[in-house]
């Protein structure tokens, strides 16, 4: 037997069925037109950005990163509940621009900006988080031939990483960002050329669960940020720090403790230096926002036997869920959070393998899991999957299509 990851908590049952948002799981799947589909839950993110509010300073922003989800009707819903959105592509600029969202609260990273791209953004008024002095110049010239000044910030390639980090995105070579001791020079650089001077951007790295792992990195960013804005020699009007904050997705694994983070942060900002004392200080956040919104809803097409062992066959798999597949990342493959959605409130009693419909041995959703008995019909729940879901797999994977989506 192997653990199947933690429910998050926030979820109901209904006349024994899994319910969101005070609709069953069978009524959602009707909704979507059937299975499979991803269910994102209002309440749940309205619920995170709340509590993540009340336990970091009132000073500091919040900002979305897109990619995590970037479902519009969950790009809308954020537009009330977040200070700024963090886009990586010209197409998530279209749907920040579709959703309404004053460009004033948007910035651009990304390593491999295209000149169209950085042309649609310097148009739109959206920030570029340059990643390169290459990057900057490009910049430069776009905006000037369209008469326009562009705001231009610099992504900092750190010399220090987020420890604990499921991806680590700062310290040695990186394609992301300047190396930290030639930003001055950059920067100084846009601002002599008359470029729109937005300030920092310095990421770290992502899912992680340890506290004291980001309690240390974000107090590394904001020495390393007022280091850095003495050696440009003017203050910085703006400071993204990064984001980092993880969720449970595993069997051990616990909460975030946010009410530490939020209490350090406190105590650093008590003390910022000059450069930094009118300085715009934000966290960028996706998967910590939207990731435990989100259920994944499969239907059972097949109850099988193969050498003693069960096999529920579903009609979903990796071609949505590619990181519930142990395929995005994970060295050694682990169990999300599972449930038989149309038997919640059953109490397991077999062990068995839950895949999907592709013919390939990666398209797993649960090994040796016990479950209650499931068969032909039943609805199975993957959690934690409002972010990097119907977004980072490969939908188009031997035509089966990408999955409905539902905000509820």
């Amino acid at each position: 037997m192997k653990p199947l990851g933690p429910i998050p908590a926030g979820y109901e049952t209904l006349r024994g069925e899994l319910a969101i948002g005070g609709k069953m799981a069978s009524e959602l799947v009707a909704e979507a037109g059937g299975t499979p589909c991803f269910v994102y839950s209002r309440s749940h993110i309205d619920r995170r950005v709340a509590d993540l509010r009340a336990a970091m300073p009132a000073r500091l922003g919040i900002n979305y990163a897109v990619k995590a989800n970037p479902f519009p009707p969950v790009i809308a819903h954020m537009a009330g509940l977040v200070d700024g959105f963090d886009i990586a592509s010209a197409g998530e600029l279209a749907l920040v621009q579709a959703a309404g969202i004053d460009p004033a609260r948007v910035s651009f990273a990304g390593p491999g900006k295209r000149d169209e791209e950085i042309e649609a953004a310097i148009g739109a008024g959206v920030t570029l988080n340059c990643e390169s002095e290459g990057e900057a110049r490009r910049a430069l010239a776009i905006g000037e031939r369209l008469g326009v000044a562009p705001l231009i910030a610099i992504r900092v390639n750190p010399d220090f990483e987020l420890k604990g980090s499921g991806m680590k995105m700062g310290g040695g070579a990186k394609p992301f960002g300047v190396d930290a001791e030639r930003v001055p020079a950059l920067a100084r650089e846009v601002i002599g050329a008359g470029a729109q001077w937005r300030g920092l951007h310095i990421f770290t790295g992502s899912q992680a669960l340890s506290a004291d792992a980001i309690i240390e990195a974000q107090a590394n960013v904001l020495a390393l940020a007022s280091r850095l804005a003495t050696g440009i020699g003017r203050p910085l009007p703006k400071l993204n720090m990064g984001g980092g904050f993880g969720i449970p997705y595993f069997h051990g694994d616990g909460p975030l403790d946010i009410a530490a983070i939020g209490s350090a942060l406190e105590e650093e900002f008590s003390s910022l230096p000059e450069k930094l004392a009118s300085t715009d200080l934000c966290i960028e956040l996706g998967r910590y926002l939207v990731g435990e919104a989100g259920v994944y809803l499969t239907r059972i097409v097949d109850r099988k036997q193969s050498h003693g062992v069960t096999y529920l066959v579903t009609d979903g798999g990796l071609h949505h869920q590619l990181a519930a597949s142990g395929n995005f990342g994970t060295v050694v493959r682990r169990n999300y959070p599972l449930a038989i959605a149309s038997r919640y409130e059953a109490t397991p009693d077999e062990e068995v393998n839950v895949v999907g419909c592709l013919c390939t041995p990666l398209d797993r959703l649960a090994d040796q899991a016990q479950l209650p008995y499931a068969d032909v019909g039943d609805l199975v729940a993957v959690f934690c999957a409002g972010a990097y879901g119907a977004s980072a797999s490969p939908a188009s994977f031997l035509g089966h299509g990408p999955a409905a989506e539902l905000l509820v």
